[in-house]
């Protein structure tokens, strides 16, 4: 889903507000649904650590980069980090991800790159994944559930994209927001703030904080540095990995958008060839979205790998000390 113009209004922007004030009336639906399943639920607690990497707003924050480069950091620290995911699009029963005989339709694009750097657990129920996970971890990594009343986290990080914020600071429909934000912060023991915190959320939140930027791996050997590209993303902020792109130096001839975890059809890659083709161009894709193309199309795609680099001096000392609670 791609978010409406008006949840996120550019700065200096004369928009209307007629109609998240209409949607408003809709957002205490919402958060009564949430209320609702909240009391009625039985919050299943781990045997092991887990920490929970959530968000407050629909998609987009950051999420699996920030849940990436904490395992990274445990595993460093000799912790056996395992993810638990619901699978975007996937099938729904839990499943222990092998990106050698799995696809995005069948546990969903994220669990693939997340196994690829620690076991993973996709599936529906998150409690289920964490009874699987915690048989052989040391810590439980949950890639969003944040709002998820049926399991209860050690420790909840909550993501940020640093320039959108908070958008215009509404619960959904009228807004980005899955719940109210001070609820949200309330919950939290950090916030992790991606990019420039533009709309100083971390001031705002009460909370501890830690910042961090999006940073391009290495290119690897043999990657064209010279010619044009045109790239294609099917993520929530497509705009992101075009301005990476931009920042390595690279001739970005043109750009197409897809919908948040698009599933490629032969029509769309006819499309994307045909752009390159009029380009004299490559086309250049997200990891992410690689994820979800035909492997004999893939042959052919060249991809921008990207890491989430804290910027505290002390960020690796303070997420490991998160696994250091006394009930455990």
């Amino acid at each position: 889903m791609k978010a409406p113009a008006f949840w996120y209004p550019r700065e200096g922007e004369d928009t209307s507000p007629l109609i998240p004030n209409l949607l408003s009336f809709l957002s205490p639906a919402w958060r009564a649904g949430a209320f609702l399943r909240r009391a009625v639920a039985r919050p299943y607690r781990a045997k092991v650590p887990l920490i929970c990497i959530g968000n407050a707003v629909a998609g987009g924050a950051g999420k699996t980069p920030t849940a990436l480069a904490v395992a990274r950091i445990l595993q460093k620290a000799g912790h056996k980090p395992a993810f638990i995911t619901r699978g975007y699009g996937g099938r729904g029963n839990v499943t222990l991800v092998d990106p050698a005989q799995h696809s995005a339709a069948d546990v969903g694009d994220e669990a693939l790159l997340l196994a690829a750097v620690a076991p993973t657990w996709a599936g529906y129920s998150r409690a289920a994944a964490a009874r699987q996970a915690e048989k052989f971890a040391s810590v439980i990594l949950m890639d969003d559930g944040f709002q998820n009343p049926h399991i209860a986290p050690t420790a909840s990080l909550l993501v940020f994209d640093g320039p959108s914020g908070i958008g215009n600071g509404l619960v959904i429909p009228a807004g980005p927001l899955r719940e109210p934000f001070a609820e949200a912060v309330a919950r939290a023991d950090f916030l992790v703030i991606i990019g420039e915190d533009k709309h100083k959320l971390a001031a705002r939140a009460g909370k501890p904080a830690l910042h961090a930027h999006i940073h391009p791996n290495p290119l690897p050997p043999g990657f064209p540095r010279e010619g044009k590209f045109v790239a294609f993303a099917g993520i929530a902020r497509p705009e992101k990995f075009y301005a990476t792109i931009r920042e390595l130096g690279l001739d970005l001839a043109g750009v197409a958008d897809f919908p948040d975890h698009h599933p490629y059809t032969a029509a769309d890659l006819d499309y994307l060839q045909l752009r390159a083709e009029e380009q004299g161009a490559r086309l250049l894709t997200t990891e992410k979205d690689a994820m979800r193309l035909p492997p004999d199309f893939l042959a052919d795609i060249l991809t921008l790998p990207v890491t989430l680099v804290f910027d505290e001096a002390d960020a690796e000392s303070r997420l490991v000390n998160l696994c250091r609670s006394p009930s455990f």
